[in-house]
């Protein structure tokens, strides 16, 4: 069984907060249950590693809340930040203090490829 989830954040729109939910929950779900757990931004939703991008956009659930919140609770439960060396070309370097390392597309496929990780898109 595997021991480790990776969420890739390719695809989902960086500026609607209702696509968002979904991967940011299910991470804090899964780091909560003791898993290895890590979001690497990438593509377009690359954006989202950017200080201001999530901290702009407010869930439709809780207009108290923006995506920037979920990208803390998950960070606190213990979920690792990773943003892809192409989205730093697209978006620029200033990221959100969450990120703790830049990786390249070999580090993607190799966790994808891992027989321990379990690898969601969005």
């Amino acid at each position: 069984m595997a021991d480790k989830l990776v969420i890739v954040l390719v695809n989902s729109d960086p500026e609607d907060a209702s696509e968002l939910g979904a991967p940011f929950f299910q991470a804090t779900v899964a780091a909560a249950m003791e898993y290895e757990v890590e979001i690497v931004f990438t593509g377009r939703a690359g954006k989202l590693a950017i200080n201001g991008v999530a901290d702009r956009l407010k869930l439709p659930v809780d207009a108290e809340r923006t995506v920037h919140d979920l990208i803390r609770d998950a960070h606190e439960a213990g979920v690792q930040f990773k943003v892809c060396t192409p989205t730093l070309d697209l978006w620029g370097e200033d990221l959100i203090p969450e990120i703790g390392e830049t990786v390249g597309g070999a580090y993607v496929i190799s966790e994808a490829m891992d027989d321990n990780t379990v690898t969601f898109t969005y």
